[in-house]
């Protein structure tokens, strides 16, 4: 797991700008304080000043007066962030009136102060849905360019020393997109190859799963895999990419020397991408209660900035390493 030391010790030399929407949200709290305590980063918290620094002190939260707050009834910079949502979203239909009321919304409000400059990125999601957090990180932050597709990823950290990069492995899409075409599939491959980059600090051998092997059987399903990975190579030209492959072909080196031999990628693969959001949730979610891994996402991809969603379900600790996760994206 040195991967995630290495992670947090570069958000603390770095010192990202994170704003939590959900500011007055207990566990939220609790992560918040841990993140200023060890200066890993800078919070912004959106809420009421009171209700929050109440809470803090019934919680012996005393790291919580280092944040910055942020209360959309009364802040100041209000009329700029709803000038800026209007102008965004005027063409779709959005009134002026309509922008003032949305940028009161923490979700709404926290992706306007990335777009403005006055955060570097956004961690939420702990008392709302996944498509809560991305519809206002789509409308205003937009994709990366290239890229037209929000995915998400998850980190994989298996005892499987010998699979990946030493048990290291990120997977994708196992969160968002439920049946995507070839160009999507192609786009979350470089997404999810840059993910890797960044936040595993390894070189990624992408492999594009399939249930076939350089055309061990024929179906349109593994004609989009095919056509993804043409896609990708296009996209991506000095990414190692290969496919379609199945899982073993793609992990283990005998049995990729065997179906795929030549391969950069069969046998070494260190990036997974599944071809739809059926088998990458069920695979993750396999690896981890099968071999005992840990699952560490999903990581919001594809975003100009990032932004990331947390489970309902979350705790104060997946919360504090989702922050950290955020600020190293950001840098």
């Amino acid at each position: 797991m040195d991967i995630l030391s290495q992670m947090r010790q570069r958000a603390q030399e770095n010192q990202k700008r994170i704003v939590l929407p959900e500011g007055d949200e207990p566990r939220t709290l609790v992560a918040a304080n841990e993140i200023l305590r060890q200066k890993i980063a800078k919070l912004i918290l959106i809420g009421n000043p009171q209700k929050i620094n109440e809470m803090a002190k019934e919680n012996g939260l005393e790291y919580i007066s280092k944040a910055q707050i942020l209360d959309p009834q009364t802040d100041p910079r209000m009329p700029i962030y709803s000038s800026m949502l209007y102008e965004l979203r005027k063409k779709k239909g959005m009134t002026e009136e309509e922008a003032k009321k949305k940028a009161q919304d923490p979700l709404y409000l926290g992706c306007l102060m990335i777009k403005s400059g006055d955060a570097d990125g956004e961690v939420a999601g702990a008392r709302g849905t996944t498509a809560d957090t991305i519809r206002p990180a789509f409308q205003i932050l937009k994709t990366k360019p290239g890229i037209g597709i929000v995915s998400g990823a998850f980190l994989m950290f298996t005892p499987a020393t010998a699979l990946g990069e030493n048990g290291f492995l990120v997977f994708a899409d196992c969160a968002v997109n439920p049946c995507p075409d070839a160009t999507e599939l192609a786009q979350i491959a470089v997404s999810t190859a840059q993910t890797a980059r960044v936040l595993g600090g390894i070189e990624p051998r992408v492999a594009m799963l399939s249930f076939s092997t350089k055309g061990s059987a024929k179906h349109e399903l593994v004609d989009k895999v095919t056509e993804a990975t043409r896609i990708a190579k296009e996209l991506a030209p000095d990414l190692q990419i290969d496919g379609e492959l199945q899982a073993d072909a793609a992990l283990v080196e005998k049995v990729g020397q065997l179906k795929a031999p030549g391969s950069s990628v069969a046998g070494k693969a260190n990036v997974l991408v599944f071809p739809d959001l059926q088998a990458g949730n069920i695979g993750y979610k396999l690896v981890e209660r099968f071999s005992g891994a840990t699952a560490i996402g999903p990581i919001l991809q594809g975003i100009a900035a990032p932004v990331n969603d947390l489970s309902r379900g979350c705790k104060a600790e997946d919360i504090v390493q989702t922050i950290i996760i955020t600020a190293n994206q950001a840098m």
